[in-house]
């Protein structure tokens, strides 16, 4: 496709932003009532009506904060109090995430931590502070927060802030409950239930089981722990004296957590064989094979490889397809690490990154990454049923009784490590139903054009180099070469100068708050930034900004 993707949506979402922006500006939102500081809501007579002075509008007067406190609420308190104080805090949060969307805002009121100790009241006293004091510990905390959901924020693989996703996160924390039993949380584990079986079939397997897991390093734990499972049971009760010397392999750019779980699991980091990367970040399937074979001859056992979808710093997707023949020749459980690039599975344009994942034993996927649902939603799919309870249950008679009155088979708890597990599935069935395939399908295609849009206006820019041509995925990596640098003849002095650069306009664009990128070294290349977009919030003029803010920032440099 030649590159005009997105024109007129980028044209329509454009005015869309504007209006929405402008609205925001204009317009004081309040649930019920003005922000903190106003009156509050709650009483209705005539008699409790003032006029503002500044503007006329009647305003309802409020609770004395100063003279309350946590006592004076709900559950022993006045539910009249307890509703003004929570439509206050709501109304913070609202004023929030408007200002997130207002484009030239800044991203963060950046403090070095002893300063920003200083500033805040952070220690906890022994009487109890006012309601009023709450509120300002509530008002404090925002805005010194980074606005991650500000469309000029592009520091990490996780950003924006989907509205239903939120709806949802505040559902879930009202309920307040564990999602280990079907007693105490019926419907979220039919959603669970559901969700997950919906993610296996899009990801091609057949039947299977799965959890949600509190982020990606944890749901690779969990694959970790499942493959030793199922190759020796026995590791279970007899611990790692009782098998033979385990070898687990993934690629040089994989996630650091698959050596983390095996630190965790007692396999061993030095038991995580790094296997060779191309130019483009991907598994080379033969260096796989032959580092298997190795292992082999030495007499060890070979009995995990974890390909990636979507790699950290590059964006690669591993050979899925190549990868699960090696593991099937060598009959060795194939996980694929997808947490950042699951999403794509969404898109039928570029699920073919994807081709052969199907082939796999089991796959992290995060929804919280690409699919921007609210901050934590992280999955295990596992392509066998039975695997997780085999392997993780303790059997806890005061929890998991035998002979209650309904499925006991609708216990999750028993498949996890942990024993109080958050409901993390409300949040992102909320939004799936909200926006549907077709919706979610256009917002990944859309930050995969802003990522193409952004690679088009910097690889021919002066003063930018690419890391990687042609990148298949939202993460766009790059140098920026400042005037002073671009002359010189001395490669050596100039990669040890370069090497420098991205930290420093980093530092700089934290100290005045205009945006945020991420850099890193990778191998023998120096530090280089690296663009990752998953908010559907970013329009083009924003990706305009980042490259003029580099430029600068930088040029003096």
């Amino acid at each position: 496709m030649s590159f005009d993707v997105g024109l007129d949506y980028e044209v329509e979402s454009e005015k869309n932003v504007v209006l929405i922006t402008n609205e925001l500006r204009n317009t004081k939102l309040s649930l019920h009532g003005p922000t903190y500081g106003d009156q509050s809501n709650f009483y209705r007579n005539d008699e409790n009506m003032e006029n503002s002075s500044e503007d006329g509008d009647m305003k309802r007067k409020g609770p004395d904060y100063k003279t309350l406190y946590a006592e004076d609420l709900l559950p022993k308190g006045s539910a009249e109090l307890t509703t003004s104080f929570l439509v206050d805090v709501i109304d913070q949060l609202i004023e929030y995430i408007k200002q997130e969307y207002i484009h030239d805002s800044k991203i963060l009121d950046f403090h070095q931590p002893q300063e920003l100790r200083e500033k805040m009241q952070l220690e906890i006293p022994d009487k109890p502070v006012s309601l009023e004091q709450l509120l300002v510990d509530c008002k404090e905390t925002l805005k010194y927060c980074v606005k991650t959901a500000h469309p000029r924020f592009f520091n990490q693989l996780s950003s924006g802030l989907d509205t239903l996703s939120l709806a949802g996160e505040w559902l879930t924390a009202a309920v307040n409950t564990n999602i280990f039993t079907y007693e105490i949380a019926p419907v979220f584990t039919l959603m669970e239930r559901i969700t997950l079986k919906k993610m296996r079939d899009i990801i091609g397997f057949e039947d299977g089981d799965g959890i949600f897991a509190p982020g990606g390093a944890i749901s690779n734990l969990y694959a970790v722990n499942a493959a030793r499972h199922k190759l020796v049971p026995e590791c279970k009760s007899k611990g790692m004296r009782a098998v033979p010397r385990l070898v687990m392999f993934a690629s040089e750019h994989s996630h650091f957590s698959l050596r983390g779980a095996a630190a965790t699991l007692g396999i061993g980091m030095d038991n995580v064989i790094a296997i060779q990367c191309d130019e483009r970040g991907k598994m080379i399937s033969a260096d796989l094979e032959r580092k298997i074979q190795q292992t082999k001859a030495r007499g060890d056992t070979p009995f995990f490889v974890s390909a990636t979808a979507g790699t950290t710093v590059l964006g690669a997707f591993d050979p899925l397809q190549s990868i699960a023949d090696v593991c099937q020749k060598y009959n060795i459980w194939m996980h694929v690490d997808a947490a950042w690039g699951g999403g794509a599975l969404l898109s039928k344009k570029h699920r073919t990154l994807l081709e052969g994942i199907e082939r796999a034993n089991s796959v992290t996927w995060n929804p919280h990454k690409l699919m921007g649902v609210h901050l934590q939603c992280s999955a295990l799919l596992l392509r066998e049923d039975g695997i997780l309870e085999s392997c993780n249950a303790m059997q806890a008679g005061y929890l998991f009784q035998q002979d209650k009155n309904y499925d006991v088979s609708y216990d999750t708890g028993d498949k996890a490590i942990q024993c109080g597990r958050h409901v993390d599935v409300f949040k992102l069935w909320l939004m799936w139903r909200g926006k549907g395939a077709v919706g979610l399908e256009k917002q990944i295609n859309g930050v995969y054009d802003h990522a193409k849009y952004f690679y088009e206006k910097i690889k021919d820019r002066e003063g930018f180099e690419m890391v990687l041509d042609e990148p298949e995925f939202t993460n766009v990596c790059f140098w920026y070469i400042p005037p002073s640098l671009r002359t010189m003849t001395d490669t050596r002095e100039q990669m040890r100068r370069l090497h420098r650069i991205a930290p420093i306009i980093k530092a700089r664009m934290m100290e005045c708050g205009s945006t945020m990128i991420g850099y890193q070294p990778l191998g023998d290349k120096v530090n280089f930034f690296r663009l990752v977009i998953s908010n559907p919030a970013v329009i083009t003029s924003d990706l305009d900004f980042l490259i003029s803010e580099i430029e600068r920032l930088g040029e003096d440099l």
